[in-house]
């Protein structure tokens, strides 16, 4: 039988990734003892009402001590914060991770301030809803899904290995990258749509509302996708632009560029360059679904 991964492991922020590794611990591996810290009683209520910890604190220090993972699952904005408020706590040899979405930035807020005592993995499992809080987590949200870890060059690698040992255990599959190479892949795969998703959602509030109302009754799929990606936590999203906003600017000009070609195609009415374009696209989302990611 597979040995214990991690006897005390100590979340601090318990939203919907937070929450939905409790819930996988708490089925794969009943041993280890959690910790949930959030700053919000209403958040730890809930958290002790779900059974999802076994103890619950506002204090993250008070949350770290003793633990061998610490798993920091914050918004992007409070990751210097907490690193000041755990480092003097945390147990020599403990490991601690992140699941931002932007690993420059977790990198740039966590190491200078961690002890070289411990080992700092930044991770990003690449997986969500459009829900929040310790309600919204399931244990099957990372099935089948990939998790990339950003490890430093002196990063020991026995302690990537567990970190990637969880998120297997969690069902996902790993990989492992250069931190501003990952924040270059998910400017293109989840922040520019994102962005896009706000904008067009945006667009629709402005409309006047006889024809904001309709357009709310009469949504297609389309716009409903666009409502659901649009829906996510603000917070996250706002640090995440704010974060990744070299990638995302520079992405966004690309497609602006794109755009104004595709506009100029519209009005010329070329439909064989229309045709040819959605065709390639089109090879896209075949491919996405081939990778089990649809």
């Amino acid at each position: 039988m597979r040995g214990v991964l991690f006897q005390r492991v100590a979340i601090i922020g318990f939203g919907l990734i937070g929450s939905s590794l409790a819930r996988v611990l708490r089925r794969d591996s009943p041993e280890t003892r959690i910790v949930a810290c959030a700053r919000r009683a209403e958040t730890l209520a809930t958290v002790k009402r779900l059974a999802l910890a076994d103890a619950t604190t506002d204090d993250a220090a008070a949350a770290v001590a003793g633990a061998d993972l610490v798993v920091i699952a914050t918004p992007l904005s409070a990751y210097a914060e907490v690193a000041r408020r755990i480092a003097p706590a945390l147990e020599d040899g403990a490991i601690v991770t992140d699941v931002g979405s932007v690993k420059g930035a977790a990198i740039a807020a966590l190491q200078p301030t961690l002890p070289k005592r411990v080992h700092f993995v930044p991770g990003h499992p690449v997986a969500g809803t459009e829900h929040s809080g310790p309600e919204a987590g399931f244990a099957d949200l990372f099935r089948d899904r990939w998790c990339i870890l950003t490890p430093l060059p002196e990063t020991a690698p026995a302690a990537v290995a567990r970190i990637a040992a969880l998120w297997e255990m969690a069902g996902m599959r790993v990989a492992t990258m250069a931190a501003d190479h990952h924040d270059k892949v998910l400017a293109v795969t989840s922040h520019l749509p994102h962005l896009i998703a706000y904008t067009i959602v945006g667009t629709a509030t402005e409309l006047g509302q006889d024809l904001q109302s309709e357009v709310v009754a009469y949504s297609a799929g389309g716009f409903r996708d666009f409502t659901r990606i649009a829906a996510s936590d603000p917070v996250m999203w706002r640090d995440i632009f704010l974060s990744n906003r070299e990638a995302v600017l520079e992405l966004l000009q690309r497609f602006n560029e794109d755009l104004t070609a595709l506009q100029r195609t519209i009005r010329r009415g070329d439909g064989e360059a229309l045709h040819e374009w959605f065709t390639r696209t089109r090879a896209i989302r075949r491919s996405i679904i081939e990778a089990r990611q649809a």
